[in-house]
């Protein structure tokens, strides 16, 4: 079969004409083609690829089929592959016939590459089933050829493309600040939790997009950050801190800043470092940590704002693992008893938060059980 990025490709047939108009248009093609190779009905190649990947990054196998093929047809003048094909040589159709058409194409057994765009070719497809289906025709090999694969973590991608588009189309979704959704991750938060503690899956699925959401709108509306201070002058230079502050940034940055973090916090992975245990993996993370935060106060970087429980449990945790030697404050009442409950527990690996509302759970089945409700 002719390489088109060898020779120069001839003028196409238009592409409802018969078998004999295609081989008199590509007489030259044909020219070079191995002896066997023109008899047959000859192959049908449906060649897909990835919205997600970038256009041009087509496999080996692709490729091959690309530069080797009789005819390739694309019926989408706006395909994102076309530019590519084009630069690499191959010549490219614009116009798809019916089922019908493509099989007299692919007579004398040339190879046919469809390109179909990215909701494909329902008429085409279904019209070859038909035909096959029919037993009288004497059909062309049909082949779908995946161009390019998803990887892992592909349909990210369509989450900022519709998160993208939601913050500017939705009229709720526009006006949505930082400080208003604090609510809705708190809230998100809880039916995590509720999720694992439950041991449902479909529920852990469908809360952990709902968290995974609430990462994606504050990372979407911090792009906007800092826009309208760009534009303006304001009087008298800001600080660097200031500058910082109102900076914007994307996903992508938050991405990064995760990867580079786990990857300095794992030596032992991804450097020399060696870690026999889970201490010794805890060990090399807080002395990372230690070195990056360089804080003043083991209590630095606690939010207050979390549950009694487990605030008590955090400082009592960050005094142990510190070293640092201060007894629990003593006065009366339940809030320093619970303190030293919380303390205890930490230090026996047990996490009052957790174990209180796995209590509290039951005390909560218990009632149900006495009202005679299931």
């Amino acid at each position: 079969m002719t390489d088109h990025t060898a020779e120069p490709a001839p003028a196409e047939a238009p592409a409802g004409a018969s078998a004999d108009a295609r081989a008199d248009a590509r007489a030259d093609d044909s020219a070079g083609v191995p002896a066997g190779a023109g008899g047959g009905p000859g192959r049908i190649v449906l060649l897909t690829a990835s919205h997600r990947v970038a256009p041009g990054l087509l496999s080996w196998p692709a490729w091959r089929t690309l530069r080797a093929a009789d005819l390739v047809l694309c019926a989408d003048p706006a395909h994102p592959q076309l530019p590519y094909l084009r630069e690499a040589g191959v010549r490219v159709g614009r116009e798809v016939p019916d089922a019908h058409g493509l099989v007299d194409a692919c007579a004398g057994g040339r190879t046919v590459v469809v390109i179909p765009g990215g909701e494909g070719d329902q008429r085409l497809t279904d019209g070859l089933a038909r035909l096959a289906g029919s037993g009288r025709v004497s059909m062309p090999d049909l082949e779908l050829l995946p161009g390019s694969y998803d990887l892992p973590g592909a349909r990210l991608l369509d989450l900022v493309q519709v998160m993208d588009r939601v913050r500017r189309e939705c009229p709720w979704t526009s006006r949505q600040t930082h400080e208003g959704l604090v609510k809705y991750a708190i809230e998100e938060a809880y039916e995590l939790v509720e999720a694992i503690e439950d041991g449902d899956r479909a529920a852990l699925r469908e809360e952990l997009g709902d968290v995974l959401l609430q990462v994606f709108f504050h990372a979407r509306i911090a792009e906007e950050a800092g826009r309208a201070e760009a534009g303006e002058e304001e009087d008298g230079a800001e600080g660097e801190e200031g500058e910082a502050a109102q900076a914007p940034f994307s996903i992508d940055d938050v991405a990064g800043d995760l990867v580079d973090k786990l990857v300095r916090r794992h030596p032992h992975v991804f450097g020399d470092a060696e870690a026999e245990s889970p201490e010794d993996v805890s060990a090399h993370w807080q002395a990372t940590k230690a070195v990056e935060k360089q804080r003043e106060s083991v209590t630095d970087g606690i939010p207050l704002g979390q549950p009694g429980l487990a605030l008590a449990a955090k400082l009592a945790g960050r005094v142990r693992a510190g070293g640092i030697d201060v007894e629990l404050p003593r006065g009366e009442g339940v809030g320093y008893e619970l303190l030293a409950l919380a303390a205890g527990a930490e230090a026996a690996g047990t996490d009052p938060e957790t174990a209180l509302r796995a209590a509290a759970r039951a005390y909560r089945d218990a009632i149900r059980a006495a009202e005679g409700v299931g």
